[in-house]
């Protein structure tokens, strides 16, 4: 299988968006020696769960909550087992969140948008017992995941009818790896004219602009660093590049660092993982989360 999102961005059959490497890598559920797991989140008969890695009694320490990869189909949050033990090695609480998928919930993007948001809440709410600093939450994750951790920043509209809106479901902070951060047209990108324009909304659950988040950038966003494959044929290198001249423009914080014939999901593998969370430590040692010489 190689799964192309233009094909979906231009209507053609749904085809899944896949960050993964071959399949059995990564287990579902998922098999995390050491992490703490807490539901966050239950819709009917499923329950949400968040695995936690953290440093040995952290108080007031920086989080970052991952969102894996899939094409909102499948996935696992082992993907991103590795980045949470570093991230915890160096201070922070690092977390790998469970959503809704089409394979096992018959989710919706949508669904998956909304399930982020609520992760990133919880988190918030119960930042004390966490031993976290609610004011430095981050949000990562690679492909239909990096879009999921984009619209915990900018998509509002589809949070639970039932949480508490009095705490904010907004990450401090973006590490986002070959996300999917436009699915309508935008201007001055110039990608086939009908680009976006017949994605199914049933399958979005929205019309495609409310997902977007490329369209919901405001001033004030939170501060963004993006990994993206230059050579990707999945999702267009030049998306990322638009989102990131949008981000410029309205005046917010966001480096895009592009890998020169890499292709999606080139993260997942070495020597691109560990390049890509050398940048990632020295991007939050830049907002004063990680110490640069511990």
């Amino acid at each position: 299988m190689k799964p192309v999102l233009i094909a979906v961005l231009l209507g053609l059959p749904w085809v899944v968006v896949d960050a993964a490497p071959p399949a059995g890598r990564w287990q579902y559920p998922p098999q995390l020696d050491g992490a703490r797991v807490e539901m966050y989140k239950t819709v009917g008969d499923t329950k949400l769960n968040l695995y936690i890695f953290a440093p040995a009694n952290p108080t007031n320490a920086p989080a970052i909550v991952f969102f894996f990869g899939g094409g909102w189909h499948g996935g696992s949050p082992q993907q991103f087992e590795t980045h949470c033990r570093h991230l915890a090695q160096r201070g922070m609480v690092a977390i790998t969140a469970d959503y809704r998928v089409k394979s096992r919930q018959n989710a919706r993007p949508v669904d998956g948008v909304a399930d982020a948001r609520s992760a990133i809440r919880w988190v918030r709410a119960h930042a004390a017992p966490l031993g976290v600093d609610p004011n430095r939450i981050a949000a990562g994750g690679g492909s239909a995941g990096g879009h999921l951790a984009a619209g915990t920043a900018f998509i509002r509209e589809f949070d639970a009818a039932d949480e508490d809106k009095n705490i904010p479901a907004e990450p401090n902070a973006l590490v986002l790896f070959n996300p999917v951060l436009v699915l309508a047209p935008l201007a001055g990108l110039n990608l086939d004219k009908s680009f976006g324009a017949r994605v199914p909304e049933e399958r979005l659950g929205t019309k495609p602009e409310h997902l977007s988040p490329a369209h919901h950038i405001t001033r004030n966003a939170p501060p963004t660093i993006i990994f993206h494959g230059r050579a990707d044929t999945t999702v267009p290198f030049a998306t990322a590049a638009a989102f990131a001249a949008k981000m410029k423009e309205a005046g917010n914080r966001c480096e895009l660092v592009g890998f020169e014939g890499q292709s999606h999901g080139f993260f997942n593998r070495e020597p691109f993982r560990s390049r890509t969370l050398a940048a990632t430590e020295e991007f939050l040692g830049s907002l004063g989360w990680i110490n640069k010489e511990k």
